[in-house]
């Protein structure tokens, strides 16, 4: 019902006032505000008068601009996150990645994506870093000014896709993947599990499309056993989704990063990989503290014959360790460090928030 209705209704007192804001579906002191705003400029006094007006959230037009041209002149091809990303790093944009988005479509400088069709049900990750990692490799022309195709080697947590291990060969095979897993054990720690396809320097298939023959391990497969590290074999590249999603993220921002970078040479990218690799762990660190404030129980590994290890992964000081003996409990004494022992992981407290480690070590093989 129209304002002049009701309000008609209501100077013929066939209303009051809390009567006729509730047909107008308002509150009686905004039907008394609308009443005084129509008595002094009739039906144009209950126009919104934020109509025409900017808002006083608005991007500022010098900011519009500049955004504009730095897409032009030096982002061009970014997706729209991965430019909003630089932004906020280089150039203190201080706006949000929905108005960045937003504003690259409407300008027609970055093409909608197509909406996804649904996915099949993912496999929930694991709760904790170090249960599993995932080892793959992925060809592409990595250096748009090298004019070879190289291999980049990835390792990353199953937990929350931390990388911790990245950079470029020219063919992926066993020495590759034993120096990927040197790195995270060497900086880390062990872990409980890795993840891997088929390759033939991670499984031995007799029959091709077939199952693995476990009695019979490659290189790395005796190493992972020495270490006491469980590897499973993935069926299909949909088994691998995980590794998939981040190779298809890599391939669209690395060669970017790369030329934003003027790099032209594989040993300069592989000092490049590095130093992202790192920063790529403290952003997951710095999102994981803030959602790990569960309690859990600590997660540990256990192999045949050889003394529980703790999955966490972790760097710590080599200085005075204790660990607990076989199925102790944390914190109880079982002698000083030994000659050929080495610290290869962290205990946890059970609060998952808490910050304090303690150092955990296992009789090793030291790389």
């Amino acid at each position: 019902m129209k304002f002049e209705a009701v309000l008609g209704r209501w100077r013929r007192r066939e209303l009051d006032q809390m009567e006729a804001a509730e047909i107008l579906g308002m509150t009686e002191r905004t039907f008394r505000r609308w009443y005084r705003r129509y008595e002094e400029d009739g039906t144009e006094g209950l126009a919104d008068r934020r109509l025409g007006k900017p808002s006083a959230k608005r991007v500022p037009e010098g900011w519009a601009d500049r955004v504009e041209d730095l897409y032009r002149e030096r982002y061009l091809g970014f997706n729209a996150r991965h430019f909003w990303e630089h932004l906020v790093k280089d150039h203190g944009f201080p706006y949000s990645y929905s108005w960045a988005k937003t504003f690259l479509h409407r300008r027609q400088l970055v093409p909608l994506t197509a909406r996804k069709g649904p996915h099949r049900k993912k496999r929930p990750r694991r709760p904790l870093i170090g249960m599993m990692l995932h080892q793959d490799g992925s060809r592409h022309r990595w250096i748009p000014g090298l004019a070879a195709d190289l291999d980049l080697i990835v390792t990353m947590d199953d937990a929350d896709s931390r990388i911790y291990s990245a950079f470029l060969v020219e063919e992926e095979g066993t020495m590759s993947s034993l120096r990927g897993l040197r790195e995270v054990i060497e900086r880390h720690g062990l872990f409980c599990a890795l993840y891997t396809d088929r390759g033939s320097h991670y499984f031995e298939t007799p029959q091709a499309g077939g199952k693995v023959d476990k009695d019979r391990p490659t290189q790395l497969g005796r190493a992972l056993a020495q270490l006491g590290i469980e590897h499973i074999a993935a069926y299909s590249p949909e088994a691998r989704g995980r590794s998939e999603r981040m190779f298809a993220t890599l391939q669209d921002r690395l060669p970017k990063e790369l030329t934003l970078a003027g790099i032209t040479t594989s040993a300069a990218a592989n000092r490049f990989l590095d130093l992202w690799a790192k920063a790529s762990m403290s952003r997951c660190c710095a999102a994981t503290r803030g959602q790990r404030s569960r309690s859990a129980q600590r997660i540990v590994h256990r192999s045949t014959g050889r003394r529980a290890r703790q999955a966490v992964l972790g760097g710590t000081d080599l200085g005075s360790v204790e660990e607990p003996a076989v199925g102790g409990v944390a914190g109880q004494a079982a002698g000083p460090v030994e000659d050929g022992e080495a610290v290869v992981g962290i205990v946890v407290d059970a609060h998952l928030g808490s910050d304090e480690v303690r150092p955990q070590r296992a009789r090793l093989p030291m790389w």
